[in-house]
């Protein structure tokens, strides 16, 4: 966990606590306090005056990877990537065949640090700022916990409609600890989602994966000398859907939530067969059964809008939320956001 604490000196009573939590595959200080030009999220809210959290699951940046530095408990089919070989490791079978966390095991984590802000810094709730699958933690650890939960600001949450609430059986899930990721297959992927002129700066491609690797000292060894592999936790999620979206009133309700996407976000809006993989940004705002909710699509963003043209806008419509849970004067209603920032109801 990483802290950058923008409570004015001498004014513990105004600390607003806030808690920012990362996706899948991008560790929380490459995604969300890179520390570039101005993309760092933490860094604007803090300088707002916000005491801002960041923490990295089990599996995931500087927290511990446990069989993680075991090549072999990398993805068979994705072994080859580990070109020159580390030493010692000779393709095959996962030593720990295993699935690496779960949603249980996630959650808890997620409780233990709010816990320790609400105790060490003496507020009463936390609010919390999550991008992509962080959704499948705060989202149901918020339905759950409302007395813990000021808002809930997802940025480009995945959400399954139709997915599972029950957990598998067993656990741990059989399968591999992790995947690999490279770095032109980062830039090439995030390229599929960029379709307007400046929607990201070139020096990006170097800049975001020497944040990942930075959070790697592993993964960052391995593979091609000078560039290295990222190293992303392969985990089990049930009970985020839309009968969670809805359970108790309280997204929406003692929890007021906030949406926003990118216009070109092809993560966060498939049409899979299989429904755990059929995610969809509206059917969330639809699910969400209190009245407090709001959902912004950005012109011009993708998936990685926190390192795209739009990221100051986030950071702004963030801090403005934050301060009067409101969006253009509204408690409720869905809107677009241009490239200078100006938001209008959607049509």
């Amino acid at each position: 966990m990483r802290e950058r604490d923008g409570t004015p000196p001498g004014h513990p009573d105004e600390r607003t606590a806030v808690l920012m939590l990362h996706g899948r595959s991008v560790p929380v200080l490459a995604g969300l306090d890179l520390d570039f030009k101005s993309y760092s999220w933490a860094d604007a809210l803090a300088k707002a005056g916000y005491d801002v959290f960041m923490m990295d699951l089990q599996g995931s940046g500087l927290s511990p990877r446990p069989k993680m530095d075991d090549p072999r408990n990398v993805n068979p089919a994705q072994q080859h990537l580990l070109k020159p070989r580390p030493p010692g490791f000779t393709p095959g079978p996962p030593n720990y065949p295993f699935q690496l966390t779960n949603s249980n095991s996630d959650r808890d984590e997620l409780n233990t640090v709010v816990e320790w802000i609400i105790r060490e810094r003496g507020v009463k709730k936390v609010a919390f700022i999550g991008w992509s699958a962080a959704a499948f933690t705060m989202g149901p650890y918020a339905v759950k916990n409302p007395g813990k939960v000021s808002s809930l600001f997802l940025l480009a949450p995945i959400f399954p409609p139709e997915g599972t609430s029950n957990a598998p059986d067993p656990l741990p899930q059989p399968g591999f600890p992790m995947f690999l990721s490279t770095k032109d297959g980062t830039w090439n992927g995030w390229g599929s989602e960029v379709h307007c002129e400046g929607q990201r700066e070139e020096e990006m491609r170097d800049k975001v994966w020497e944040a990942i690797m930075k959070s790697d000292p592993v993964g960052s060894t391995w593979g091609p000398v000078g560039e290295g592999r990222n190293r992303i936790r392969n985990f089990v999620r049930w009970g985020w859907n839309k009968n969670t979206a809805a359970q108790g009133g309280v997204l929406g309700g003692s929890v007021p939530v906030l949406i926003a996407y990118g216009e070109y976000d092809r993560q966060v809006n498939t049409s899979s067969e299989d429904p755990e993989f059929n995610f969809s940004v509206p059917a969330l705002y639809d699910a969400i059964a209190g009245d407090h909710k709001l959902m912004v699509k950005l012109d011009c963003a993708g998936h990685s809008v926190v390192w795209e043209m739009q990221h100051k806008n986030v950071h702004n419509l963030s801090k403005h939320w934050l301060k009067h849970l409101k969006v253009d004067g509204k408690t409720q209603g869905i809107f677009n956001m241009n490239t200078n920032g100006d938001i209008s109801p959607a049509p």
